[in-house]
């Protein structure tokens, strides 16, 4: 009998991905169906709903649903859920297509059919309805998000603003049926899995409660120190990378994995951490990709979340500590299994001290920010593009090393934008 958090939304886990004799027949009858284009983002999307990474939906959501999530965290029927998942399509597509039509879903960077999909519902977004998306899900407490601010700056520099407003106007909702996840499940082989791999091997090692550490960047000191707090507290630890698309100057996720499974052979208990990679492509929502992050957590049979500083954030669009507060006032529905069971690991801004000599936190260190490290992967990788030295007990040289090469070979390289967080401007 499994000892972990059962799946959101108390229906187990939503699993619309088909295989063997079931999927060859799918595949063959979406040969013949409308084929529809999707994007890189729907397509992350696709294979979480397909594996059950995203349940407890099965398809992409109603007019309902999406005004229900941006507004109140709540989908039509009153699951929690803490941003929108959209199927966005052009005019000429949405025409074509009758509400109960059977369509393909169809990633043209791939050439490869995804999934087909039966249409419940055609819907429209106007431009104010996706602004109003963006003020809802991406607009923060930062100083990049203030009224007079925000529009200035977030069509420059925020990619999930970028992503909502590049939508087109035309949405189809109904649920799916997953033919395939890509090439993640071979070119990530044993880092790739499905939350019912993790729930297997977590039962296997026979944990009750896991903290996973989201991760975007290469892995540095403090996300080591985090992992290992919550091993303290916790069963076990997911180090669980984000192997989907990023932006412009973050680091492949190839390069990220090796930097991991270096950490983990050489300053781990290899029984109490697992690493795991999942499709998605990253929001940058900050609070609301936090809740996120935890509510497909569950899914993968974690019972903690690690919210540290900044937690999915991009530039000053948040505070430093708004994703750890937005779980203090999202709704708690009391009907079973609709409510959000993964809880929050809140840990401060941690960072080497030289005079504590060691890894430590705004809780426990009292020194000053000049006897500290400060560490973040935007500094690193700012530090690493530029060819500038890195300081002392930012990460591991055998990590830096890995890393050093990857820049050195790199041929292409982006300006990284330093934003408060990142460049401790913020400590006191």
């Amino acid at each position: 009998m499994s000892k972990l958090l059962p799946p959101h939304g108390g229906k187990g886990l939503t699993v619309c991905l088909l295989e063997g004799a079931e999927r060859e027949a799918e595949l063959k009858k979406a040969q013949g169906l409308k084929k529809v284009e999707i994007s890189r983002g729907e397509r992350g999307d696709l294979i979480m709903i397909g594996t059950g990474g995203f349940s407890p939906l099965d398809g992409f959501m109603t007019k309902e649903d999406w005004k229900g999530v941006c507004e109140n965290f709540l989908l039509a029927d009153g699951t929690f859920w803490p941003v929108p998942v959209n199927l966005s399509v052009s005019k000429e597509d949405a025409d074509a297509v009758k509400e109960g039509d059977e369509i393909t879903l169809y990633f043209p960077e791939k050439d490869e059919i995804m999934a087909t999909m039966k249409v419940t519902q055609k819907w429209q977004k106007s431009e104010a309805d996706k602004k109003w998306e963006c003020e809802m899900v991406y607009k923060g407490q930062g100083e990049e998000s203030a009224d007079d601010q925000f529009w200035k700056i977030a069509m420059e520099d925020h990619p999930g603003v970028q992503r909502v407003m590049a939508d087109k106007d035309y949405f189809l909702a109904g649920p799916v049926k997953v033919l395939s996840e890509g090439d993640f499940p071979t070119k990530f082989k044993g880092t790739y899995m499905r939350p019912a791999d993790a729930r297997a091997e977590f039962d296997k090692r026979g944990w009750a409660t896991v903290a996973a550490l989201q991760l975007r960047n290469p892995m540095h000191r403090s996300h080591e120190h985090l992992v290992k707090i919550a091993i303290e507290v916790c069963d076990g630890g997911f180090i669980h990378s984000l192997i989907g698309n990023l932006k412009p100057g973050d680091i492949p996720a190839e390069v990220r994995i090796k930097c991991i499974n270096t950490l983990i052979d050489g300053y781990f208990v290899k029984d109490n951490v697992v690493q795991g990679g999942y499709p998605l492509d990253m929001r940058y929502a900050g609070p609301r990709e936090a809740l996120l992050h935890a509510t497909f957590r569950q899914n993968y049979g974690v019972s903690h979340m690690i919210i540290g500083r900044d937690h999915a954030g991009v530039g000053d669009f948040y505070t430093l500590f708004e994703a750890q507060e937005i779980f203090d006032r999202i709704p708690q529905p009391t009907e079973p299994g609709k409510a959000l069971l993964c809880k929050p690991l809140k840990i401060d801004w941690t960072f080497y001290c030289f005079k504590c000599d060691g890894m430590a936190s705004m809780r426990t260190c009292p020194h000053t920010k000049e006897d500290r490290v400060i560490l973040s992967g935007t500094k690193l990788r700012k530090a690493l593009s530029e060819s500038q030295p890195v300081p002392d007990h930012f990460g591991r040289d055998e990590v830096l090393e890995i890393l050093r090469d990857y820049y050195e070979n790199l041929t292409e390289k982006v300006e990284i934008k330093m934003q408060k967080a990142a460049s401790g401007s913020e400590m006191k």
